[in-house]
This record gives C-alpha cells, structure tokens and sequence, in this order.
C-alpha cells in the first residue's frame, strides 16, 4: 500500500509541475491597445472618453468601461473609443463583451483599425478558450500580404497548436 502512495504522490508531483509550465495563452499574449488618444482637448463631447481613457493609462481598465461605453452609445462612429473598450473588456476578462465591440468595428467602412481588429479577435477566442477560431485568425493574419501583427500571430499560432 505504501509503494502505491508513493508512486500516486509522484505522478501528481510530475503532473503539477508540467501544468505550472504551461501558460495561459490569453495572459501571455494579451497586450492592450497602446493609449494615442488622452491628450486630446476636452471637449463637452469627449468627457466621458477621456474620463475612461484617463483610467485606461493608469492600468484601470474596470474603471475605464463604464465612461468608454457610455462615449460609445453616445457616439457611435467612434472607433477608437470602441478599440479602447474591447481591450478593458479583455482586460477584465471578458473575450464576448471585446468581441462584440470588434463586430461593430468590422462593421465599418472606415478603415482605421482592420489589423487591429484581426489581432484582438485572435485574442478574444483565445481568452475564451475557442482556439480553433483562433488558429484560423492567425492563419488570416499570416495569410495578408501586410499585417501589423504578423510576428504576434505567428507567436500565437504556435502556441496554441495542440491546445
């Protein structure tokens, strides 16, 4: 009986530190979306924006989703503000609430931020665990001809094969 605990005890030993070697692709991966926009004048119309950017540059992305979304129910058309918004929803932990801003940024004509959109998508299935969907991301990612986030796509893409 002794032989067998032992023998139990040093397979969940073995099992323990191959899992603490593991990453979480999402923590390893996920970068928010640099601040470019905080400086901006303040105006009556961009209260609310710089309020969440504010707390965006201090690293409080709980406390920049609140101003951020209510900026976006105000105003639409503003797609940095919504880039802004999916990284504090992956910031927080929530890859469906970032993706449905992405929807509506893949939804415009403008083209700001397609690569962006790409890449942060890749991300918000990779934090929610659909790493097929992610996979194919990459794959798109890698497959333009010009991408701004090639080298991350091809990190995660590796990463995430066998997952």
């Amino acid at each position: 009986m002794s032989l067998l605990r032992s023998s139990l005890m040093v397979c969940m030993v073995v099992l323990l530190v191959a899992c603490a070697g593991e990453q979480d692709p999402c923590k390893s991966f996920f970068e928010p979306y640099p601040d470019l926009a905080s400086a901006r004048y303040r105006t009556e119309r961009n209260a609310a924006f710089l309020d969440g950017m504010a707390a965006y540059s201090r690293g409080d992305y709980a406390g920049a989703i609140q101003p951020l979304k209510l900026h976006v129910e105000n105003r639409r058309d503003d797609d940095a503000a919504r880039i802004y918004l999916a990284c504090a929803y992956l910031a927080t932990g929530k890859p469906y609430d970032a993706e449905l801003q992405l929807d509506f940024l893949e939804k415009s004509t403008r083209p700001g931020f397609r690569d962006q959109v790409d890449w942060y998508n890749a991300l918000c299935w990779t934090c929610s665990g659909q790493y097929g969907r992610a996979l194919e991301q990459c794959d798109k990612i890698l497959a333009a001809k010009a991408h701004t986030y090639t080298a991350e796509a091809a990190r995660l893409k590796e990463a995430l094969q066998g997952r």
